[in-house]
């Protein structure tokens, strides 16, 4: 029996590089595939893009995000995901990346960080609300710079190590697997990373974004336009996910209020040519 892509270049030992969103998506979304790869001995890279919060004042959606997560500053929020973050992935065996760029619910427009409204705040961030702006599906035009330097991002971390010796060429270890969100659920941060993936050019395989995937679909027009395979339904090491996810406390309170966490499989979609 022939395995999946997926599976066969874990096999093969090609090194995971998981592109998340925030502090808590890789986990969220690829956990169970991420500990079949530690599980093989691969190396697993996850790489958070957005890490930071900010100062007050704060819009309404940005002040209920600090009251469910049961903090008053944002800063502070962002210190303690931070660890969080970097206990869960030390407990998985998995190297860890913090790119530091502000997430999109405390993000200012340009120029507005030294002068905001305290009357109305709303006006100086790039997502004004969290339904109405942050999870809209599309990305605000204040990001553009933005964007820019996520994508230099990427493709600095997914071009693969050229070797110094020619004759060290056919040896050499199998590229990098790189993951990236399909952006179910429309967040602009996920669309962000998305985008900054299709302009750097490098191949990628697409998760689909946990828990947002049980209420909502992938943009099929996306998924038409990359020519995308799949979904590859991957079932295995889901229990080893569970304790990980709960780890990310601030976040799994408001995510999973009960503190039961669904085994729900991961899905992936990947381009036709993954070796």
């Amino acid at each position: 029996m022939t395995a999946d892509p997926l599976t066969a270049a874990l096999d093969r030992g090609a090194p995971l590089v998981v592109l998340s969103p925030h502090l808590d998506d890789a986990v969220l979304s690829c956990g169970g595939l991420m500990a079949y790869a530690r599980r093989r001995r691969v190396p697993v890279t996850v790489v958070s893009v957005f890490t930071e919060g900010s100062g007050p004042p704060y819009t309404l959606s940005g002040r209920r995000c600090l009251h469910l997560a049961g903090m008053g500053d944002a800063r502070a929020l962002y210190a303690a995901r931070r660890a969080e973050d970097r206990a869960v992935l030390s407990d998985m065996g998995v190297q860890g990346r913090q790119l530091g760029l502000p997430e999109g619910l405390f993000r200012r427009k340009p120029g507005r960080d030294g002068r905001v409204s305290r009357l109305l705040p709303e006006r100086d961030h790039v997502y004004p609300t969290y339904r109405g702006h942050l999870v809209a599906g599309r990305i605000s035009p204040h990001d553009g710079d933005l964007l820019d330097r996520v994508t230099r991002a990427v493709t600095a971390l997914a071009t693969p190590d050229e070797p110094n010796d020619p004759d060290d060429r056919g040896s050499q270890a199998p590229p990098p697997l790189l993951l990236a969100p399909l952006a179910v659920g429309g967040h602009a941060d996920h669309l962000l990373v998305r985008e900054a993936v299709r302009r750097s050019g490098r191949p990628a395989v697409y998760y689909s974004d946990f828990p947002y995937n049980q209420r909502q679909d992938a943009d099929p027009a996306f998924v038409r336009r990359r020519a995308l395979c799949g979904p590859l339904v991957w079932t295995r090491n889901l229990h080893d996910k569970v304790d990980w996810i709960l780890g990310y406390r601030t976040q799994a309170r408001s995510l999973f209020p009960t503190g039961q966490v669904p085994l729900a499989p991961e899905h992936y979609l990947y381009p036709g040519d993954l070796p």
